[in-house]
């Protein structure tokens, strides 16, 4: 790829609304939902609904979070993260808001982040409202399910993992220790609204952007695309790194079809990486 027009768009705008997406993290070995037409690859995730409604639902999540953490416990940010926590540390971020749910932009040094749909690394109860650690909540799945850890499943988005053909009904699920109520990862799920409060903050923190690079995102689901789109309503720029399409095609002033790693290292000169953008630029 040519990483002048992105080197370009970095320096021309200063301040900028930074929108992560699953693309960003899938050099971390944590995988996506989306192929490069924006449709799904593997069955949605689990509905809010569903998942409070459900006893057997629950199980299943369970389960396969069970499994699947033990991978998801172990991704480390990679370069792309890295990029952009430089560009924070230059001064070019007003705000990274992120649409996945790994902690690896703060992993990686990024302080001014909005995690949109929360963190797998906390467990909320619905009934009392009390957050813990999910390190605390995995330990107590592996006392009641030991031999649960010794099976292995391919990695799935979000600390999931592939487990067919097994029931679910055995597994033993922990109520909330204070009160007895549903524990669910704090995450928002499908089905589930963002809280208010982290919507009006990013919403502020576009305002006083100038611009906006998507990263890694098709932008499918509304929650992110919603700030692509009033950004593009009050004419800021807008420009996106993602392989293939993206519900805001028509709205960018710039579009890179590259891997989000390999655009960001090489936007500053070619061969620097992007913390040194501001110097190269």
């Amino acid at each position: 790829m040519d990483p002048k027009p992105l080197r370009d768009f970095i320096h021309r705008y200063p301040r900028l609304f930074i929108l992560t997406g699953a693309g960003c993290s899938t050099e971390s070995g944590i995988p996506d939902y989306r192929d490069s037409d924006g449709s799904w690859k593997r069955p949605p995730p689990v509905n809010f609904q569903a998942f409070m409604d459900s006893a057997a639902v629950r199980q299943r999540y369970w389960a396969r979070s069970f499994v699947g953490w033990q991978h998801f416990r172990h991704a480390r940010p990679n370069a792309a993260h890295e990029a952009l926590a430089r560009l924070e540390r230059h001064g070019r971020v007003e705000m990274l808001l992120t649409q996945n749910v790994d902690g690896l932009h703060q992993a990686a040094g990024s302080t001014q982040v909005i995690d949109l749909h929360g963190r797998l690394d906390r467990v909320r109860c619905m009934d009392c409202h009390s957050l813990g650690p999910r390190e605390e909540l995995q330990a107590e799945l592996m006392r009641l399910n030991p031999e649960w850890a010794r099976l292995q499943g391919n990695a799935a988005p979000d600390g999931d993992a592939d487990l067919e053909g097994l029931s679910f009904g055995e597994f033993a699920v922990p109520s909330c220790a204070r009160c007895g109520g549903v524990l669910k990862p704090d995450v928002v799920f499908f089905g589930e609204s963002v809280p208010r409060r982290r919507v009006e903050a990013a919403l502020q923190g576009l305002q006083r952007s100038d611009a906006v690079l998507v990263v890694g995102s098709s932008l499918m689901v509304y929650s992110g695309f919603r700030f692509v789109q009033t950004a593009a309503q009050a004419g800021k720029p807008v420009a996106a790194i993602n392989l293939g399409r993206t519900r805001a095609d028509q709205m960018l002033t710039l579009k890179v079809s590259a891997p989000c790693a390999a655009a960001l290292a090489l936007c500053s000169a070619g061969v620097v990486e992007v913390a040194d953008v501001s110097e190269a630029c």
